[in-house]
């Protein structure tokens, strides 16, 4: 009788100890709900403040005038022009080497002091303020290469702020993929090459995507790098353009032109007394905010549909 008792009596203090820590989990749930929503209310509140506030210059007069000392005319041509050929050339940069190093950092270094120091100083430069970035940026390019105040030096340095984020995402993409792809396609013969290119990145690309959009995404807003590099608070006119009707049709003097970028010609705007240039400002900010909101968007959208197609 006091075995049966004894083992009742154990019984019920896993039930109870069971009961506790699921009463812990539903309490972690719901702090971690509401951080969540709170968090999401006040990006809400934010941008739906600027987009009343911005309202009223959203046409395409805003889209398609320079800049001005006049709040009623002025737009921001040459700021979203400059935004998009400083990202052009961050991508090109930051993601061939970004997902190069990551595929080598992954499947082709050997695993060893010198490969934990790697990754330890890709995950620390990841968490490097910006600035800092901008600073090195204006020792390297501007002085010591001479490349100037220029939308490739912008380019290149928004790209090194980008690199550790897409080394990080495509590591652990890869790192995702289970074991037996790989060792399928060595059955078969597949070369080290062909197995990473053919199988393992393909099955990886949701997330190197994702890691890609996202570093994008955070390289639109940055203002402290391209100040610091001299980008210019107020410009009214457009850099070459990269096209041309003449043989080869590409023109590359772009890359040495002067520019802008929205943020900052948001700073310009808000550091300005008058209040009619704070619509503008409130304005570009709610352009921000929805290009950014874009690209995140289109990143969980590629991650999914990819995801979809694929059968493990």
């Amino acid at each position: 009788m006091s075995k049966v008792t004894g083992h009742e009596d154990n019984l019920n203090a896993i039930r109870a100890l069971i009961k506790k820590h699921k009463k812990n989990d539903r309490i972690f749930s719901y702090i971690g709900l509401f951080i969540i929503g709170s968090l999401a209310i006040a990006l809400l509140i934010l941008f739906l403040d600027l987009v009343i506030d911005g309202y009223p210059k959203m046409n395409l007069e805003f889209f398609s005038n320079f800049p001005s000392r006049k709040p009623e005319g002025a737009g921001i041509l040459s700021a979203w022009v400059g935004s998009a050929l400083v990202l052009i050339v961050t991508f090109f940069v930051a993601v061939p080497m970004g997902v190069a190093s990551g595929i080598y950092l992954e499947e082709y270094a050997k695993k060893g002091w010198f490969a934990d120091l790697i990754e330890i100083n890709v995950a620390n430069l990841a968490g490097v303020p910006s600035i800092i970035y901008g600073l090195l940026a204006l020792g390297l390019f501007v002085y010591e290469f001479g490349l100037g105040q220029s939308i490739l030096t912008a380019g290149l340095t928004l790209s090194l702020l980008m690199l550790p984020i897409v080394i990080v995402s495509t590591r652990e993409a890869i790192r995702a993929i289970p074991v037996h792809i790989r060792e399928a396609a060595y059955a078969v013969g597949a070369t080290k090459w062909q197995v990473t290119l053919h199988h393992v990145l393909q099955y990886a690309m949701g997330g190197v995507l994702t890691g890609i959009i996202i570093g994008m995404a955070r390289a639109i807003g940055e203002t402290a790098p391209v100040i610091t590099i001299g980008a210019l608070t107020f410009i009214a006119f457009l850099p070459p353009s990269p096209v041309t009707d003449v043989a080869p049709f590409f023109n590359f003097a772009w890359l040495e032109a002067g520019f802008t970028v929205l943020p900052i010609q948001m700073f310009n705007w808000i550091s300005r007394p008058e209040h009619a240039f704070h619509i503008n400002a409130a304005a570009t900010g709610a352009v921000i905010i929805i290009l950014t909101l874009l690209m995140n968007g289109i990143a969980i959208k590629l991650r999914y549909s990819i995801r979809k197609k694929i059968k493990w």
